[in-house]
């Protein structure tokens, strides 16, 4: 874009001025999710976009980009930034790795930008939320190693939340590494219960103050994991 080029408003912004939760999901799509799993996490996902597309304040406040890790160590970008209203399930296929370091990065990325698209258009928001959903460990390993640094620090300066959920299988001390991270463990592949928790978390969110935090009881297929 040139010196002189006038930038565009989001549209989405235009029509609804309404306070904003940046959330970005990331999901396992990787070859071990095959079958069952994923099946489940797709299912979840519907409720997810039915569930807050019912809630009257989330719909408009709420604000979802989804990433799918798989393939071979690559990230891809299933659902870009969209207000819960317009959110439509994306369908996540299983195959190949599962580059966590890269999804996280182009989370922290992606959420940076949103904040100066809804800067310049005079939106405020709440805290950025980052769910990432595994049933494995990083295959990236030197991008996760990086990506921790960051989200250790934006999670310290109160720049973002991270909310790390391992289903079974799920090397739960790699996900502890990020400090300051939440850490779950889901139990067996409840995605529908765990989905209802991150639209009631969400949701909550959405209707707070910003800078104030938003709590929501776990239901019994999640448990916290020290870190």
């Amino acid at each position: 874009m040139s010196t002189n080029a006038i930038a565009i408003p989001d549209v989405a912004f235009i029509n609804n001025a309404n306070q904003r939760t940046p959330c970005v999901l990331i999901l396992d799509g990787s070859g071990s999710m095959d079958g069952g799993p994923i099946n489940a996490l797709n299912a979840g996902l519907e409720s997810l976009a039915q569930s807050l597309a019912a809630d009257t304040v989330a719909r408009e406040r709420v604000r979802l980009k989804v990433l799918r890790v798989g393939d071979q160590d690559e990230v891809e970008v299933l659902q870009d930034w969209v207000d819960a209203i317009d959110f439509q399930a994306p369908q996540v296929v299983a195959n190949g790795t599962t580059p966590l370091g890269g999804a996280l990065s182009m989370a922290l990325d992606s959420i940076e930008e949103e904040k100066r698209a809804m800067k310049a258009s005079g939106i405020t928001y709440t805290r950025p939320l980052i769910w990432m959903i595994t049933d494995g460990q990083p295959t990236d390993q030197d991008s996760w190693n990086n990506a921790v640094a960051r989200c250790s620090a934006a999670i310290s300066a109160k720049q973002v939340a991270l909310f790390a959920i391992g289903t079974e299988g799920a090397d739960i001390s790699v996900l502890s590494q990020v400090t300051g991270a939440v850490v779950l463990k889901l139990q067996g592949t409840n995605f529908k219960e765990l989905f209802a928790f991150l639209s009631a978390s969400v949701a909550s969110a959405s209707k707070a103050a910003p800078g104030m935090a938003a709590q929501v009881a776990l239901p019994p297929s999640l448990m916290t994991i020290p870190v």
